[in-house]
């Protein structure tokens, strides 16, 4: 697709530069529209192929079209952009439903796709005409834009500094026909363009291999960042004296990574008010509040008290992947968690009552929990 990348890929490059020659480029321009209930996204990330196929895999995303942005000329043509002298970037034009999905969950899902790093070019693709920019469409789209970066550099999970280039949206130019739905329309060349790109590499060394299994947005990671930075720190005991102070069952859970028999544990079906702690540390894990009924035999919830409590890793003990869910000071082996859930969340965060000790809410303020009042607001 790339000049450089012919270089890599000469067959792939060859077919592409072939049929250029039979694209031309539109001339409409595209703005925002608010008036027909979508709005726009412009934003570039490298090869348009790919961040076309990306963001379209997002729900309340309507179309997705690859064109051009950022450069003097009218009406570019893919050779005159890819050879860096047009001014132009790649870019993708993203119309969403506002009412299904906000600018920064798009931002969100351009970021976990692209390497916002490097402003040299994308991947394998190098060139000014390939480097990452957020073309904002108006002044909120620049705050949120600017908001959701500075949080990003914070969380540092990039390992470098951010190079993406705020720039004011001026014209967005459709790229030619042959280059729209490329990874539909072409799937055998697109694979091997992407898989050759090292981008998927280099996201699976960002995110984790499982990215894609057990999506984890920016703004989660964010958010958990937040909370643990202002939670209460816990001290785990040492081995002999965990030992001492478990029953059998409860060392076999926790530190072995057992597992308890369904519907024959202590609050499979327990309907009390209150919290349930680590039964090794009593650090706040789960509320009643967030408990339901999942019929499966073992205490399940919508979603954890604070995230930042909670560690979840990929679990290959069994022939396909789970997401296990361990204590974050204690370190114990909790439970997994599961996309079946209810509302809101959709989660089941399916737990071995061995691992928790229940407080009940009379109990809270006694025995240091008072802040946890709240939750059994009406």
């Amino acid at each position: 697709m790339k000049v450089k990348f012919k270089f890599v890929l000469p067959a792939l490059a060859t077919i592409a530069i072939a049929t250029s020659f039979f694209g031309t480029a539109e001339s409409k321009l595209t703005t925002t529209n608010t008036s027909n209930g979508f709005e726009v996204a412009t934003l570039a990330g490298g090869c348009f192929w790919c961040t076309e196929s990306d963001l379209e895999k997002l729900p309340g995303v309507l179309d997705v079209v690859s064109g051009y942005s950022g450069g003097e000329l009218e009406n570019p043509t893919y050779k005159q952009v890819s050879s860096g002298k047009s001014g132009h970037i790649e870019v993708i034009e993203v119309k969403y439903d506002p009412k299904a999905v906000g600018y920064e969950q798009i931002l969100d899902q351009f970021f976990r796709h692209i390497d916002p790093t490097d402003d040299k070019g994308s991947f394998v693709d190098r060139g000014p005409q390939y480097r990452p920019a957020i073309f904002y469409h108006n002044e909120n789209q620049r705050v949120v834009a600017d908001q959701f970066m500075q949080e990003i550099e914070q969380l540092g999970i990039f390992q470098k500094p951010l190079k993406t280039e705020l720039i004011a949206f001026t014209k967005f130019w459709p790229a030619e026909d042959y280059h729209q739905d490329y990874y539909k329309r072409n799937k055998v060349r697109y694979n091997y363009y992407r898989y050759a790109s090292g981008r998927d590499q280099y996201l699976d060394q960002i995110f984790g291999e499982d990215r894609n299994e057990n999506p984890v947005t920016l703004r989660q990671l964010i958010d958990k960042q937040k909370q643990t930075a202002n939670i209460k720190a816990y001290q785990k005991p040492s081995d002999e004296e965990i030992k001492a102070k478990l029953t059998e069952m409860q060392y076999y859970v926790t530190q072995e990574e057992g597992t308890e028999r369904a519907f024959r544990n202590e609050y499979w079906d327990n309907k009390q008010e209150g919290i349930y702690v680590d039964i090794v540390t009593g650090e706040p894990l789960f509320s009643s509040t967030d408990k339901y009924k999942s019929g499966t035999g073992w205490p399940s919830f919508t979603k954890p008290i604070n995230e930042g409590y909670i560690v979840t890793k990929t679990d290959f003990h069994l022939l396909y992947p789970r997401t296990e869910v361990r204590s974050r000071f204690a370190d114990s082996h909790l439970g997994h968690v599961f996309k079946d859930g209810p509302a809101p969340t959709g989660l089941r965060y399916c737990m071995n009552s061995a691992a928790m000790r229940f407080v009940p809410k009379s109990e809270l303020e006694n025995q240091g929990y008072g802040e946890y009042l709240y939750l059994f607001d009406s």
